[in-house]
C-alpha cells in the first residue's frame, strides 16, 4: 500500500471513529508499527490529525476530511451519479457548480458527453471550485466563468463577498449542488458557513436546482444550512437510498433520481 493511500485510509478511519492508536492501525493496514508512527506524524505535521500518546485523535472538534483524500470514496456512486446528473443538462445551458467529489464527476461527465464536444458555447460553467474550473478550462467548446473569492483549502472552493459579487450579477439555468447531508426536513447543509453561504446564493440565481449526493448524505444534518428542501427541483443519488428517505423527499417535493 503506497503512502498516499495509507494516509488516506488512516484520515477515513478518524473521520468513523475520532481516535487511533497505532497498534488498531498498524493491524488495520497490515504495516508495521514504525511506519503508522511515521504516517501520524507526517499527517500531524499537514495538521490533519492531532498527535496523541500512542495515537492520534481528529484535528478539531468538527471534523472534516479534505477534498484530496476523498475522491475515492463511494466512487463507483459517484461517477454513476454524475453521469444522470449531466444527462439532465441541456446543450447551451448555463449550469452552476459548488465544489465537492461528486460535483468534480459531473464536470467529468459533462466534458465527455457527445452531445456538448462542440458549440459557441456548448455549454457555460459557472463555478467557485477552482479544481473543477481547471479540469474544464480545457474545453473549448466550454465557456468557464469562476466567482472569485478567497481559497479554501479543504474542497478548493472560493468563498467570502468577492464571489458574491459575481453571482450577484448573473443568472443561471441549472445549479448543481453537492453537499454533505440532505434532509427532507431540514434541507441541504455543508461543513462550512461561508461554503454555504456560496452554494445558496448559487441556488438563488438559479431556474433549476440539483442536489448530486450519494445514499450516505441522505437524511443527515451539518452544522451549516444552505436551502430547504423545497428549494430542491431533483435528488440524484445512488440505488443503496432508503425508500423511505425518497419517500420523504418526494413528500417534500422534489423530485429523485436514482442513478443505476
Amino acid at each position: 500500500m503506497s503512502r498516499d493511500a495509507r494516509w488516506q485510509e488512516l484520515l477515513e478511519l478518524l473521520v468513523e471513529h475520532g481516535r487511533l492508536d497505532v497498534e488498531e492501525a498498524a493491524t488495520r493496514l497490515g504495516v508495521s508499527a514504525a511506519t503508522i508512527r511515521r504516517d501520524f506524524d507526517g499527517l500531524a505535521e499537514q495538521q490533519m490529525l492531532v498527535r496523541t500518546r500512542g495515537g492520534a485523535v481528529a484535528h478539531g472538534v468538527s471534523y472534516e476530511l479534505p477534498l484530496r483524500y476523498k475522491t475515492a470514496r463511494r466512487g463507483a456512486e459517484k461517477q454513476r451519479i454524475a453521469e444522470a446528473v449531466a444527462g439532465l443538462v441541456t446543450p447551451g445551458q448555463a449550469v452552476g457548480l459548488t465544489g465537492g467529489t461528486t460535483t468534480t464527476e459531473v464536470a467529468r461527465a459533462l466534458a465527455v458527453r457527445p452531445e456538448l464536444a462542440s458549440g459557441s458555447p456548448a455549454l457555460t460553467v459557472v463555478t467557485n471550485a477552482l479544481n473543477i474550473a481547471t479540469e474544464l478550462t480545457v474545453r473549448p467548446q466550454f465557456k468557464i466563468v469562476v466567482t472569485g473569492g478567497v481559497a479554501r483549502a479543504q474542497s478548493y472552493e472560493l468563498i467570502g463577498p468577492l464571489a458574491d459579487g459575481v453571482l450577484g450579477q448573473i443568472t443561471i439555468d441549472v445549479a448543481v449542488l453537492g453537499v454533505v447531508g440532505f434532509d427532507p426536513v431540514h434541507g441541504a447543509a455543508a461543513h462550512d458557513e461561508a461554503e454555504a453561504a456560496i452554494n445558496r446564493l448559487l441556488c438563488e440565481r438559479a431556474q433549476q436546482v440539483i442536489v448530486a449526493a450519494d445514499s450516505s448524505k441522505l437524511g443527515r444534518r451539518a452544522f451549516a444550512w444552505i436551502c430547504g428542501a423545497n428549494q430542491v427541483d431533483t435528488l440524484v443519488t445512488d440505488a443503496a437510498a432508503p425508500p423511505e428517505t425518497l419517500a420523504g423527499f418526494e413528500e417534500a417535493g422534489v423530485g429523485t433520481v436514482m442513478a443505476v
